[in-house]
């Protein structure tokens, strides 16, 4: 494992070549705003969510007829990546490793670059292959909250209902439970993550921002490719996760076709697509 660091003159950053994984998001004053892991609640800091974000049903996915295996949050953020290219404010990391469950032609690319007080992450997927294949990307970012995200407040940028679908172990279910009626504000409680994740899957909105009651920084996480949100931390922790996602995770009822999941994209022989996500650090 290696650490390649990029900064400019308000941001310093740190990404592991394993996962191709942040580690560390340092503003102007120096403070940490990224979680920095913690064998009692978290190790991770912000893991890349591929073929999959989340689960499927049965660990496994159907397509053309054939049955593929498949964990949880897919198979790349545990494996070392290529540095491709870098410089001063910019990194691009590469995988083309084979799984089992994804047996395809393709490279994978994260490509961090700083402009001002923003991170812009790109995930970009190239197939390489003779047959298209489907695949979807999320990103899993912590940021960090020590004194506790009951001090903190995730502020949408356009009122919001939010209905959250339950997880049942890596499953959603079709029952939805109310957060909020037309407001962009939602007050953070532990008590949202005593079973697991918030999964929001109607959000309006295409960025939020998390906001301290005890000091001026905040957080501004944008997803304009991204149709799923996803909130997590362990109670008493001193992270929230803000991960956007291209799918979400399999309802409980889910047919095993990987071509009827929402948000799984369809990537053709010689095709690439890019999906961004911006960090802005105030």
């Amino acid at each position: 494992m290696s650490l390649i660091t990029i900064q400019n003159q308000l941001l310093k950053v740190s990404i592991s070549t394993v996962g191709a994984e942040l580690q560390s998001i340092r503003d102007a004053n120096g403070v940490e705003r990224l979680w920095q892991g913690d064998p009692a609640f978290w190790v991770s800091r912000a893991p890349i969510l591929f073929p999959v974000a989340g689960g499927f049903r049965d660990d496994a996915y159907e397509l053309d007829g054939k049955r593929y295996p498949m964990p949880k949050h897919g198979f790349v953020r545990k494996l070392e990546w290529r540095v491709e290219k870098s410089d001063a404010e910019s990194v691009a990391f590469v995988i083309d490793d084979k799984h089992e469950g994804f047996p395809f032609e393709y490279a994978l690319r994260a490509i961090y670059t700083l402009e001002g007080d923003a991170l812009h992450v790109d995930y970009a997927a190239e197939n390489l292959g003779s047959i298209p294949f489907y695949f979807s990307v999320g990103a899993h970012e912590a940021y960090a909250t020590p004194e506790g995200i009951d001090q903190y407040t995730l502020v949408f940028d356009q009122p919001e209902t939010l209905r959250a679908n339950p997880l049942t172990g890596n499953l959603i279910t079709h029952d939805t439970i109310p957060l909020t009626e037309n407001t962009p504000v939602l007050p953070l409680t532990y008590d949202y993550f005593a079973v697991d994740a918030l999964v929001l899957l109607s959000v309006k909105s295409r960025g939020v921002t998390l906001r301290s009651h005890l000091h001026p920084r905040e957080i501004h996480v944008a997803f304009p490719e991204h149709d799923v949100l996803m909130l997590w931390t362990k109670p008493g922790a001193g992270y929230l996760c803000i991960e956007p996602w291209c799918n979400a995770p399999d309802f409980v009822d889910a047919d095993p076709r990987i071509d009827h999941k929402p948000g799984f994209i369809h990537l053709a022989p010689g095709e690439e697509i890019i999906r961004r996500h911006t960090i802005t650090v105030r």
